[in-house]
């Protein structure tokens, strides 16, 4: 099963501020669309109230919440506890690709699990109270589209010699 992460970043590696993306790219929201369609995507609570159409279609959600709690009534909605209880959730469904969305503490905690980072590069700084965690020691680029105001950049990790 291949873990990925996709997210776009700033130059600081902002994510989010108040709950919401720093910027509004519609080819970058294509691109998402076009990656996870068909797969599971994991994402904690706070990524999940902020989507604005619930649940995503043609896609499995689970949910990460610490929220004893917490339930989803629709059908392709799971809920789970932690990173690793996603993941052996995954296994169980034989889920070929698994791609994690968010938010910065579900990237923090899945990023050494992870093989591909899919990473938009936005070439600018925002007001940011959200990040992405530091990965450039444990992975290498392998692919890049620049474009003017955004690079879309394909990362995988890399395995110790």
């Amino acid at each position: 099963m291949e873990k990925i992460i996709i997210a776009a970043v700033d130059e600081k590696l902002g994510i989010g501020y108040n709950g919401k993306l720093l910027a509004h790219i519609p080819e970058d929201l294509k691109r998402f669309k076009q990656l996870t369609t068909g797969h599971t995507i994991i994402m904690g609570r706070k990524t999940w109230e902020s989507l604005p159409k619930k649940p995503l279609p043609d896609r499995k959600h689970i949910v990460i919440t610490r929220q004893k709690n917490f339930t989803s009534a629709h059908e392709q909605v799971f809920v789970v506890q932690s990173i690793e209880n996603a993941f052996e959730l995954c296994e169980k469904q034989h889920a070929q690709k698994v791609f994690i969305i968010g938010g910065g503490e579900i990237y923090a905690l899945a990023l050494p699990y992870t093989d591909i980072l899919e990473l938009t590069h936005i070439h600018q700084t925002f007001e940011a109270d959200t990040f992405f965690p530091q990965y450039h020691d444990n992975f290498t680029c392998v692919w890049q589209e620049k474009h003017e105001s955004y690079t879309f950049t394909r990362y995988i990790r890399v395995k110790p010699a």
